[in-house]
This record gives C-alpha cells, sequence and structure tokens, in this order.
C-alpha cells in the first residue's frame, strides 16, 4: 500500500513536495536489482569506481545554484550559507585520497610454504539512512565510501529534506554510476523495518534519532546484519582561564545557533571558568542579539526558522521550563518569532543539571551557560550527560588539553574549534550517540568485512 510523503516548508507551512512510498514488493525488487548489480561493481578496479564516485560529486556541484534555495525551502537554512557543497566534496575527496591504502590486503607473511593476508570485502549492500540537518554531509559520509569500496548503495532520505536522495541519485547516474548501483527509495517506516529484518541488506547505517536508531537495531535483531548509528548529542564546549575569550565566544555561539541549533555537533551547554564567566556571558549575548532571524530566501538573514513547527515547539518548552525553574533568559523575544518554526536563539544562565535544557537534546538555537572554578569539576559537568559525540575545550595548553580529552566520554575531543567534521579523523561516539563510525580509515573498516586468506604452497 502505497503511503504519501510530505514535506513542509518551514518558511510558510506548505507543502513543498511529496513523493509516494513505494509497496514493501515493490521495494523488495529494488533492493534485489541493487543486490544483483553488486559484484559487478566490486569487480570494476578501484580507480573506476573512485573515478565515477567523483564524478557523481562534481554532478551534484553543478546543481548548486538549485540546491541551495531548494534546502532553504525543505529545511530552513539561510541561502547566505551557500549549502554543503564544500564540505561533501571535502569528504568525498578525502575518502577517495586514502581509498586504495585504506582498502590494501594486509601482508601477513609469505616463504616457500605459505602465502598469508587479510583482504577487505565489501559487505554488498548498505542501506544509508540520512538526515535532514546535513542531508547532503551526512549522506556522502556514507554513500561515498561505501561505493568506492565496492558496494552498491540503497538510499532513503529524511522526509523533512524529501529531493536530496533524488538529487544525488539523479546526479551519480548521469555521472556514469549505474541505477543499480546506487538507488534512492522512499519507504514508510515499517517497509525499512520489514527490508532490514529480511536481511534485504548486509549493512545499515542511520543517523537520527535515539529512537529511530533503538528502531533499527530492533528491526536487524537476530540477522547479524551490521548497524552503525548516529544520534545525535548534548556537546559541551568548556572555556578555561587561559583560553582566547574572544575566539572562544565567536566559535561556540556560532556552534550553538548556526543553522538555527540543528547540528548533530552543535554546543548545546557551555562551562566557562568564573574568571571569565561574567565577560563571556556579556559578548554571547550582544553577539546573538546581532542575529537577524527571518526568511531563509532573504540574503540578510543569519538565522531562519526551525526546520518543522514541533521542533521549535519543544525547544520552547525546555526554555520555559527552565526559566520556571530559575533559569535567566537573555535574548528579548525577536519580532520575527511567531510562536512557530522562527524562535528566538536564546541563551541561558542559572541554570543546572536538573533542568531538560542541560540534560535533553535540544537542537535547536539555546544555550546554557554555567560557571566552574576547576577541570575537574567542568570534566564531572561535561561527562554528566546521556550522550557522546564531542566536547569542545579551550585553552592555550594542548598537554592539558588533551589530558582533559582522556577523561571525556565523547568520540570527538576539540582543542580551539568546535562543531567540524574532519574526514582525516573517524566520526563516532558513545553512550546514546550511538556506535560504530565514518569517515577515516576505519570508516572503511566499516564498510568492509576481513576475509583471510591463508594458502599452502606445493611444494615437491
Amino acid at each position: 500500500m502505497r503511503q504519501k510523503l510530505s514535506c513542509i516548508s518551514p518558511i510558510d507551512g506548505s507543502v513543498f513536495a511529496t513523493r509516494d512510498t513505494l509497496p514493501l514488493e515493490a521495494a523488495r525488487a529494488t533492493v534485489a536489482r541493487v543486490r544483483a548489480a553488486q559484484a559487478a561493481w566490486a569487480a570494476r578496479p578501484l580507480q573506476e569506481r573512485i573515478d565515477l564516485v567523483l564524478a557523481g560529486v562534481a554532478a551534484v556541484g553543478a546543481m548548486n545554484d538549485e540546491i541551495v534555495p531548494e534546502l532553504a525551502q525543505m529545511m530552513g537554512r539561510p541561502v547566505r550559507y551557500g549549502g554543503e557543497f564544500g564540505g561533501f566534496e571535502e569528504r568525498a575527496q578525502y575518502m577517495a585520497q586514502i581509498a586504495a591504502e585504506s582498502l590494501a590486503d594486509i601482508e601477513v607473511g609469505e616463504d616457500a610454504t605459505f602465502r598469508r593476508y587479510i583482504k577487505r570485502i565489501p559487505h554488498g549492500v548498505v542501506l544509508v539512512v540520512a538526515p535532514w540537518n546535513y542531508p547532503y554531509m551526512t549522506a556522502i559520509n556514507t554513500v561515498a565510501p561505501a561505493l568506492i569500496a565496492g558496494n552498491t548503495v540503497v538510499l532513503k532520505h529524511a522526509t523533512q529534506t524529501l529531493l536530496v536522495g533524488e538529487r544525488m541519485a539523479a546526479a551519480f547516474h548521469s555521472a556514469g554510476v549505474p541505477e543499480d548501483v546506487f538507488a534512492n527509495v522512499f519507504l514508510d517506516h515499517d517497509a525499512t523495518s520489514a527490508l532490514i529484518a529480511d536481511r534485504a541488506f548486509d549493512f545499515v547505517n542511520f543517523t537520527g534519532s535515539v529512537g529511530g536508531g533503538q528502531a533499527m537495531e530492533r528491526a536487524a535483531a537476530g540477522t547479524f546484519t551490521g548497524v552503525g548509528t548516529e544520534l545525535g548529542g548534548k556537546d559541551p564546549g568548556y572555556v578555561m582561564e587561559d583560553a582566547d575569550l574572544d575566539a572562544a565566544v565567536d566559535t561556540l555561539i556560532d556552534g550553538a545557533m548556526f543553522n538555527a541549533g540543528q547540528c548533530c555537533c552543535g554546543i548545546e551547554r557551555i562551562y566557562v571558568h568564573e574568571s571569565l564567566y561574567d565577560s563571556f556571558v556579556a559578548k554571547a549575548v550582544a553577539l546573538v542579539q546581532g542575529y537577524k532571524l527571518g526568511n531563509p530566501m532573504d540574503p540578510a538573514t543569519t538565522l531562519g526558522p526551525m526546520a518543522n513547527v514541533r521542533f521549535a515547539a519543544e525547544v520552547r518548552a525546555q526554555i520555559a521550563e527552565a526559566v520556571a525553574d530559575g533559569a535567566t533568559a537573555h535574548i528579548d523575544l525577536f519580532a520575527a518569532d511567531d510562536g512557530g518554526a522562527y524562535l528566538t536563539p536564546q541563551i541561558l544562565t542559572d541554570v543546572t543539571h536538573d533542568m531538560r535544557v542541560m540534560r535533553e537534546e535540544s537542537f535547536g538555537p539555546v544555550v546554557g551557560i554555567m560557571k566552574v572554578s576547576s577541570d575537574a569539576e567542568a570534566i564531572r559537568l561535561m561527562n554528566d550527560c546521556d550522550f557522546g559525540l564531542t566536547a569542545s575545550l579551550w585553552t592555550a595548553d594542548v598537554e592539558r588539553a588533551a589530558r582533559i580529552g582522556d577523561q571525556l566520554e565523547t568520540g570527538t575531543v576539540f582543542m580551539n574549534r568546535a562543531d567540524y567534521l574532519d574526514p582525516g579523523l573517524c566520526w563516532t561516539g558513545c553512550k546514546n550517540t550511538g556506535r560504530g563510525g565514518g569517515l577515516s580509515v576505519i570508516g572503511y573498516q566499516n564498510l568492509t568485512r576481513p576475509k583471510s586468506y591463508h594458502l599452502k604452497k606445493v611444494t615437491s
């Protein structure tokens, strides 16, 4: 039975795009074609697969003038920021550069009697379930290395960014990647779960909510299908007494507010040493007061609406509860705040970890700031969280940052930067952020399986 998926634009609440879902049997047939194409794709020379993937990436770039306003319509990011192609291309190019070394055989030893080595073998069919907040960059994290490694890929994109998967598939097909090697599908949750339970896929990569990740793991239970998850975070920043204050304010507040706070590794709580606390708060408030909330199609807009009215409602609820419990809100209501998707960015002080805004993922333009007196206190507070994606440390002392980082329950430790994904490093998390890892050489390891060869030679 077909259901209709509708992307509701946060700009005005209108229906921007609709697509019919595939009935389960049609979806099974699509995945069967993708599986049938995998062996021939994996048999192509590595460099040929790399060249085709990079040509697909370039074809997406050629669409950027259309993509940028389309993204604004679908999820509200202002057009002034120019879309995602820079990071999209950077990640794909890096994974292409390291492919040969990452996928090379591991030679264990050879003598007159034996040859022993380990190969990296593609899983087969990889399902990529991508989120709406950075819809191109999050998808390419897995799509590019999966294809380069010899897998075929089925992409299911979020309804909020309904057209992204369609565009990516069209671009890659136009560049020469066969249609059955990279397929975009529109599926409802039940069909997705049924396919996973049927072992239609050999690996599943999911980026989204904790509930969504749990649904993926439940569907895969007992199938032995690998599931990689990245489920968001409550990422902290810690500003030490020797930090560059202006740089810390600019970077951490941008990390909290950019994309209307809808970043997986966005900064959601900040701990500032007592000697810098008052200055940090004053500068942060002044910075946010200068934002322009408005229609993302307007080049003057610096902060667009949240992607959906219900997302904004959750952030408003967290803020209201915190204020009711004693928090201080520093930003007066913006004129463009309509009580719906357009939400005033907020800085909160006098917050505690008893408040939801400091415990649960907000995924919106709000940040709580707390005063601390020592590294030990900051470490305790940063670890007092159900998530573990990134942490941002601000100090002039690299060794101090490394020591503190060693004590943090997180996937990535930043020093003097935040909210960035380095494709040379593994993108990973712990706790409710999920498990697995993308990009870097480890990304290739997760998208392939080891196969050992123990070859005894015939000797006379």
